[in-house]
């Protein structure tokens, strides 16, 4: 099967400039942007910047592609949706890896030169919630693996059941995260959430939390793509 799949990853390659090339050039010029204004404002203070969500909105856009256009045409070259799965997988691994890492060591370097010279805090947020370089790797992993796994699980929903599909499910999440924000605020639980995030071990809520949420995404992109059509 790993060599079933391994050949058919060889689909993405076609599209190598958006599952490599744009993310790091539109970090590139993420990164470049607010170093820009930084360095020209001139302050001491440490100067935050979400930039970092350029390379993972492409990431995304890159997996909805890969269930909504890719998956079809593998589907007419007599690919199998098993073998397209664990292809897709293997490829999302290596870019999770791969990502993880490059912004792992873009938050050593930030850290080491007092954030680019101009206190610039883009790669090493996760620094400021905890000082293990391991978990702060995890974390970049998790992400980036949350960012791919939501992005196949929408492509997935959309291609089989268009946009009723990715409506639904958008409005899903929503009235989810609504009825939750509304109960907890009924119950005046906002207190005990916060100390949850300050008690529990730092490992839990920025890698083993997000890390589940991808596996999810991913089971459901396997159930959603065994009956989807091209």
């Amino acid at each position: 099967m790993i060599a079933r799949a391994l050949s058919v990853a060889r689909i993405h390659a076609v599209a190598w400039p958006m599952l490599i090339a744009w993310p790091l050039g539109i970090l590139a010029l993420a990164f470049a942007i607010p170093w820009v204004i930084f360095y020209l404002v001139d302050t001491d203070e440490s100067n935050f910047t979400g930039s970092v969500s350029a390379l993972l909105g492409l990431t995304l856009a890159f997996y909805l592609g890969s269930m909504t256009q890719t998956f079809p045409f593998a589907l007419g070259m007599s690919v199998t949706r098993r073998d397209y799965y664990v292809a897709t997988l293997l490829v999302a691994a290596a870019q999770v890896v791969g990502f993880g890492t490059l912004l792992t060591v873009l938050a050593m370097i930030e850290d080491a030169t007092g954030g680019w010279g101009v206190g610039l805090v883009m790669f090493g947020v996760p620094g400021y919630f905890t000082s293990s370089w391991l978990l702060q790797f995890g974390t970049n992993l998790a992400i980036v693996a949350l960012v791919a796994g939501a992005g196949m699980l929408i492509g997935a929903v959309y291609q089989r059941w268009r946009v009723i599909g990715f409506n639904t499910l958008a409005a899903t999440v929503l009235l989810t995260a609504g009825i939750a924000a509304i109960v907890i605020t009924w119950q005046e639980w906002w207190p005990e959430v916060d100390r949850w995030f300050v008690n529990t071990p730092r490992v839990v809520p920025m890698v083993v939390l997000p890390a589940a949420i991808a596996l999810t995404c991913l089971l459901g992109t396997w159930r959603v793509m065994r009956r989807a059509t091209a």
